[in-house]
C-alpha cells in the first residue's frame, strides 16, 4: 500500500502538497477575520442602540466638550448658546413612511462659528414658505450631536443643482460654499422641534449598524470557509485518482503505450 503513494515524493505532488499546507490556514485566518469584522459589528449596532437610549436621559454637555464627533460622541447631547442666522430647508428627507424636509437654521456661537441645527423636519415638498421662522435673541439649544453627512451613504441625496437656500447635505464642506460662516464640522438635531415642526431622531453613528456591508463580512466569511474546503477536496481527489492510476498499472489494468513501429525497410545496395 506505501509504494502506491511514492508518487507524493514527486516534484509535482510535493508542489501541490505545499499550496494546500499554505492555502488551507490561509482560508481559515481569512474566513475568521471577516467573522470578526461582523461580530465587531454587530456589538457595535447593540452599543450604539443601548447609547441612543441611554444619551436621551443623560444631562447634556457643552458643545466644545464633545468635539470632534466620533462613534463615542455621536448622538450624545450637547447644548451651545447663540443666534440663529441663515436658514436652510434639507429636502427629500423621509421620516416615518412619509417625504418631507428639514428645516435647518445655523446657530452663530460666541467662538466665532455656526453651528447647523435641524429645528425639526415638515412634510410635502421644500418650500421657504412653509418653514417657520427661528426664533430671535440669543437661544440656549439642545439636541443630538450628529456628524457631518456624506452623499451618498444613509440615503443621503447626492444631487446638485438644488434651488437656493436648499441643501441636498448637512456637512460642513457642502454648507461652506452657502453661508457666510465658519462652520462647525458637525450638527445638532433638537431634542423638541419648534413651532409645530417635528422632532428628526438621531441617528447611529456611520459603521455600527447592521447595514449591507456587516452582511457582506458575514457573506465573505462563508466564502473562505467554503473554499478552505474545496481545497481539502480536490486535494483527496487528485490523491485518490492518481492512487488508482499507480494501482491499476500495478495491476496491469492500465492500457499500455503504444510503441512507435520502427522502420524495417530494407537497406538498398550501393
Amino acid at each position: 500500500m506505501v509504494g502506491v503513494y511514492r508518487f507524493l515524493l514527486t516534484p509535482r505532488w510535493w508542489g501541490i502538497n505545499v499550496f494546500v499546507l499554505l492555502a488551507i490556514p490561509f482560508c481559515i485566518f481569512m474566513g475568521s477575520w471577516q467573522l470578526s469584522r461582523f461580530e465587531a459589528r454587530v456589538h457595535d449596532s447593540h452599543a450604539a442602540t443601548k447609547q441612543a437610549a441611554s444619551d436621551q436621559r443623560e444631562t447634556a454637555r457643552p458643545l466644545d466638550s464633545m468635539l470632534p464627533v466620533d462613534t463615542a460622541t455621536s448622538g450624545r447631547r450637547v447644548t451651545a448658546r447663540g443666534h440663529y442666522g441663515t436658514q436652510l430647508l434639507v429636502p427629500g428627507r423621509q421620516l416615518g413612511d412619509k417625504q418631507g424636509f428639514y428645516v435647518l437654521t445655523l446657530l452663530r456661537t460666541d467662538s466665532g462659528k455656526a453651528l447647523p441645527v435641524v429645528r425639526g423636519w415638515l412634510p410635502g415638498t421644500a418650500q421657504a414658505a412653509k418653514a417657520p421662522a427661528p426664533p430671535t435673541g440669543e437661544v440656549t439649544v439642545t439636541g443630538a450631536l450628529q456628524a457631518s453627512e456624506t452623499p451618498g451613504d444613509n440615503g443621503v441625496s447626492a444631487a446638485g443643482g438644488l434651488p437656493a437656500g436648499q441643501t441636498a447635505a448637512i456637512s460642513s464642506a457642502s454648507l461652506v460654499n452657502l453661508v457666510p460662516y465658519k462652520l462647525y464640522d458637525a450638527w445638532i438635531t433638537l431634542d423638541r422641534a419648534d413651532s409645530g415642526m417635528t422632532a428628526v431622531p438621531a441617528s447611529a453613528p456611520a459603521g455600527t449598524g447592521l447595514d449591507l456591508k456587516a452582511f457582506q463580512n458575514l457573506g465573505y466569511t462563508g466564502e473562505w470557509f467554503v473554499f478552505a474546503g474545496f481545497v481539502v477536496f480536490m486535494w483527496f481527489r487528485l490523491l485518490r485518482r492518481e492512487a488508482e492510476a499507480v494501482r491499476d498499472a500495478e495491476l496491469g489494468l492500465a492500457p499500455k503505450e503504444q510503441e512507435e513501429p520502427q522502420d524495417t525497410a530494407p537497406v538498398s545496395a550501393p
